[in-house]
Formats: structure tokens, sequence, C-alpha cells
């Protein structure tokens, strides 16, 4: 215990010294080796990234920025390293140093962020990397990787294995699943500060101390588990997660922009240089962007009602999910990004043909559920004196409607949005399901 309890960053945190504060009134502790990673440029640059991106044109104040929730995860690290080190099995495979590396971990989990990064990666384009990939070029060479090798004695390449999920080592595996696992420090606190920034209560309306306090390993001694204890608190999780879902991440306003932004990107896609544009901050992407669209008058059109003046949003036409039109949600969920753009582009003639007047591709947007579903909420539970472990699924209807069977089906609706000069026009249509139905068959 002691080996982890003498990290310079436990000593500051149990010390209460060296703090800098962050929403909702948290100390979180900088050590100069910490202070050294988020002055380099390249974790600066999240101070001028957003967290929600898009969101805030619904819910304003949810500007809230990467830094300050790379600051919340890290902290959070430090609290499940201070309750772990009490798990004798955790003491035995998880050695000081790997504590220092998930440590660094912790705070560099984000670096590899760019603006509005997770709906351009949710279009699984060929020439779009995911954001862990895209970490390595700022952590294995410049300011980051210095800082690692010579404060902490730690090989850059090695935090990037941890972040990619790559060591396969027992210490490695129980690292990666706190890092992102069922209960993770990554979910834990944007659940709590996307629901502060945003003003709602969803997020918050769990038990995080009780959370912590019940952390231990699971019966192999490779990840993490709950006692019995922390039950409740796992549940009112996993609700907090599928409202924030709902209301939040997943509200329609929110998806109408984000659907708006991904086809604006998609129309400029080999109009802009990647390399540059995902290593650029908000405000430059956004301007560079709106370069590259002054060819494109779609595009122009969709980002000026995100970014331009005046709010302009797409409105929504229908919406389907395995209880709403239950046959077009099949025939349009998980569908690949330019298969849907290609539905919508004939869903707007036929509508076109409909109104009788000309219908713009960009006019006629397709939100659906990405290709990959959300990671389930499996996390097993330590029951009694005997030491028993249950997937907390198992003990739990809660867990078992809204994690496994209900969660990326309710939330994750497809919605047709559509320009505000046409959308009410098209909601009238009585066969507006059949011109869909057609616009699929025709896609295919």
């Amino acid at each position: 215990m002691s080996e982890i309890r003498d990290i310079r960053e436990m000593v500051s945190l149990a010390a209460r010294r060296d703090l800098v504060r962050i929403p909702p009134d948290l100390d979180v502790p900088l050590t100069r080796r910490v202070r050294r990673i988020i002055d380099a440029a390249a974790f600066r640059r999240l101070a001028r990234i957003s967290q929600l991106g898009l969101v805030s044109l619904v819910y304003p104040a949810a500007i809230h920025t990467r830094f300050e929730h790379s600051l919340g995860v890290y902290r959070l690290g430090l609290l499940f390293l201070q309750q772990l080190a009490h798990d004798t099995r955790f003491r035995d495979a998880v050695r000081g140093a790997d504590a220092e590396m998930f440590i660094a971990a912790s705070l560099l989990h984000d670096l590899g962020h760019w603006p509005f990064c997770h709906p351009l990666e949710d279009m699984h384009l060929a020439s779009v990397p995911r954001h862990e990939k895209f970490a390595s070029g700022f952590i294995l060479e410049g300011e980051v990787a210095d800082a690692l090798s010579e404060d902490w004695g730690i090989d850059p390449r090695e935090v990037v294995q941890l972040l990619s999920d790559q060591r396969a080592d027992l210490p490695g595996r129980i690292l990666a699943s706190m890092l992102s696992g069922p209960i993770d420090i990554d979910k834990m606190d944007y659940l709590y500060r996307d629901s502060l920034h945003a003003g709602v209560p969803y997020g918050r309306n769990f038990d995080q101390s009780r959370l912590i306090a019940s952390l231990c390993l699971n019966e192999s001694g490779n990840g993490l588990a709950l006692t019995d204890k922390g039950k409740t608190a796992a549940e009112l999780m996993v609700f907090a997660r599928y409202v924030m879902f709902s209301e939040v991440y997943w509200h329609h306003g929110v998806r109408a922009a984000t659907a708006m932004f991904q086809r604006a990107f998609y129309l400029l896609v080999d109009r802009v240089d990647h390399e540059k544009l995902f290593r650029l901050t908000e405000a430059p992407m956004i301007a560079e962007l709106l370069r590259a669209a002054q060819g494109e008058p779609g595009a122009r059109e969709l980002l000026d009602g995100l970014f331009g003046p005046t709010r302009r949003l797409h409105k929504r036409v229908i919406q389907c999910s395995p209880h709403e039109h239950q046959e077009l949600y099949r025939r349009l969920a998980r569908r690949p990004y330019p298969w849907l753009a290609a539905c919508a582009a004939r869903f707007a003639q036929l509508a076109g043909d409909k109104l009788a007047s000309a219908v713009a591709a960009h006019e006629v947007l397709f939100d659906a559920p990405p290709i990959e579903s959300e990671v389930q909420f499996n996390v097993d539970i330590r029951q009694g004196p005997e030491h028993s472990y249950r997937p907390l699924a198992e003990v739990s209807p809660v867990v078992r409607a809204l994690a496994n069977e209900q969660f990326d089906d309710l939330v994750k609706r497809v919605r047709i949005f559509a320009h505000p000069r046409i959308a009410a026009q098209l909601r009238d249509q009585p066969d507006l399901a059949n011109i869909l139905s057609q616009a699929i068959d025709e896609t295919n």
C-alpha cells in the first residue's frame, strides 16, 4: 500500500496541497511534473476544444472544455488508486511504477480528441482516424514525451499501449478496466460534469463516493468489480447514463446539429487537409471548414446554420425506433454513412417530386445509430462474506432492462431531418413512410 501511497500525486491529494479548483468545488492536486504536462501546447489545446461541441446549440451553458474534463478524470484516477490500494490482490498486481503509468494515462486519455471528434468518428470514413491513434502523435514526441521520460521515468510508448488497451499483462488489464470499462474514471467524470454544465440533474443522480468506496477486483483479479454496498449506486449510474443519452447526447436538436455537421464534412472531405484540420482547436477548425465550403453551397448553408450569426437547425420530419416504424428502423439503423447519404439524396428527389418543388440533397438528412453499439454495462458484484461474484445484470432488473436490452435501441433513434422551409410540408405527407421505403429500396 505504501508504494502507491508514496507517489507524489497521491501525497499531494492526501495533504491537500498544490491544488487547483474545478467545478463543482473540486480540488485537483497539481505536482510540478503534472503542471509540466498540462502546460504543454498539445495539452493546452484541450482548453480550446469544448467537451460537448454541438450540444451547446441546445444546452447553451454546455461549453466546458476537454481540459477541465481531463483534470476531473485525473483526480478520479487518484481516488480509484487510493481506494484500491487497500485491496491486497490489487497491491500484489499493480506496483508503484504501474500506478504512476495509470496516473499519467488518466491525465492524457483525451489528448487525441479534436473538435467535434465523436460525430466524425461515428461516420467511419477511411480518412478519419480514431482519436486513440491520433493521440500517439502528441504523446510519442515533443513536450509531452519529454515530460514523461524526464519527470516520470515512463516510456511514452507504454502510455500509448495502455490507452489503446494493448497491454496483455495482468497490471495492464486491471488499469485498462479503470480507464475504460463499465465503472471507469472517464465515464464517471463526464456524466457528472456534462450534466452539471448542461444544467440538467440526470447525470448527477448517482452516488460517486459510494461507487468509489465499493471498488474491488473481480473474481479473476484482472478487472474491476464492486462490493454489494455499491450495487444501488451502480444501478443509478446506469440510469444516469441512459437518461443523459436520451435527454442530452441524443436529444433531437443535438442530433439535428450533428447530422448537419456530418453532412457538411462529408461534402468537404476531399477539400480539407485532415492532418492539419484535426490538429486545430475549435474556432480555427470551424474557420477552415467555412473556407473550404466557399465552393460548396450545400456545405456552406449547413455550416452557416450551425456557426453563422443565426442558429438554423433542420427539423424533425419522422423518427423510427423498435417501437415506432419498426421496419424502417431496422432498414436504416447502423448502415454505413455513405449509404445513408445516398439514401437521403434519393429521398430528397422523391420528396421534391411530391412537393412539386426542388429539394436539394443537403436539405434532407438521415441520422441513424452508428455501426458500433455502446459498451454494455457488464460489471460483477461481490456478495456476502463468502465473496461470491454475480453480474450486476443478474441481480438488478434495472440494469438488465436499461443496459443490456434497451439502451441503444431506445435511446438512439433513426431520425429524418429537413430544412425548416420544407419540414412542415414533409411531415404533413400521409405517405411519408412509403416515400422513405421507396428511397431505401432504390438505394440498396
